[in-house]
């Protein structure tokens, strides 16, 4: 075993068992008889928690189940605005019962977005899928249809509720970053931008291959199930940095920290004791997909700064990733 996949078993070691063959995030799917959906994708409730913040459940048609997303909306919201999609990491909101996504658990981001005239829509479940869609069910971790539901179901009801306009950009960090840029590479017509924290941008090598693979496993997932295995040309039909050149033109922020903490986030700059070490192959993989962007012309604003694999760097992030986000949605900095 590399040291790669010995730090993504060791990061992800808190594994959390999640029974029953469809139930995933706290919802339980009952599939048709004969493995056909026969229901449309569909807002089921919007639930408030305060004036610019709901809990909305979404029946998704190729997932066969609800959904649970946070939606933050802005203080003025008489106008048509646009949306920012931000993805979680490998646990998919697990720490709060599947109430609410790692986003506005562990950062500031209700705060931060109050002022900003953008819908900010973040899915919660999704526990180690990698926000794509899978070849086959999984015992464990579900039916998961992740890409079609952000891209097909997901963006249309969230307009039509919310008065988006249809200009969005998506992100994500750690398991979200790679899902983020997936998506955004492979439908460059919907997402308008990328931002990604701390993620293997680059799946081209066997060692940044089995590494996903891994992070799957020890959340009881198959990763076989996902894009089959880790040899199989599927993977680099999900691999971004394969079709780099889909984001030319497009505002795309990435950062990476260099394995070492940052002393000036104080307590909120510290990890697991292998974060640093995650952190430091996440930054091989960052340098890989940058020489590929590099050699396609593809102009991609990166930081690579201090800092491990936790949530105290990926705070900041959002904070210096805005300007590049507020490019691609269209709105002021």
């Amino acid at each position: 075993m590399s040291i790669w996949q010995r730090a993504v078993v060791l990061a992800c070691a808190g594994v959390v068992a999640v029974t029953g063959s469809l139930t995933v995030g706290g919802s339980v799917a009952a599939a048709p008889s004969d493995g056909s959906s026969r229901e449309v994708s569909r807002v089921l409730s919007v639930s408030p928690t305060t004036p610019t913040r709901s809990t909305v459940t979404v029946y998704s048609a190729a997932m066969e189940r609800p959904v649970r997303v946070s939606v933050l909306l802005p203080r003025d919201r008489e106008k048509p605005r646009p949306t920012l999609y931000l993805l979680d990491g490998i646990d998919g909101g697990i720490y709060t019962n599947y109430t609410q996504s790692g986003w506005t658990f562990q950062t500031d981001i209700v705060k931060f977005m109050a002022d900003k005239p953008v819908n900010v829509v973040m899915p919660i479940g999704g526990m180690a899928a990698y926000y794509t869609d899978w070849q086959k069910p999984d015992p464990v971790l579900g039916r998961n249809k992740w890409e079609t539901f952000l891209t097909k179901e997901l963006p249309p009801l969230i307009d039509k509720r919310f008065n988006g306009n249809g200009r969005n950009v998506i992100g994500g960090l750690s398991m979200g970053a790679l899902g983020a840029m997936s998506i955004a590479v492979r439908h460059p017509d919907l997402y308008r931008g990328v931002a990604a924290f701390s993620g293997c941008l680059d799946q081209g090598a066997p060692e940044y291959r089995q590494a996903t693979a891994a992070s799957v496993s020890t959340r009881g997932g198959n990763p076989d199930n996902m894009w089959g295995p880790v040899g199989h040309s599927t993977w680099d039909d999900h691999n971004p940095a394969a079709h780099v050149d889909a984001l030319k033109g497009k505002p795309v922020y990435v950062a990476v920290g260099n394995g070492l903490p940052d002393p000036s986030l104080g307590i909120a700059g510290l990890a697991s004791p292998v974060g640093g070490v995650l952190e430091g192959v996440v930054l091989q993989c960052t340098q890989s997909f940058k020489r590929r962007a590099d050699a396609a012309g593809v102009k991609v604003t990166y930081d690579f700064r201090s800092g491990l694999h936790s949530w105290g760097y990926w705070n900041e992030d959002l904070h210096r990733a805005w300007p590049t986000i507020a490019r691609g949605l269209g709105v002021p900095r």
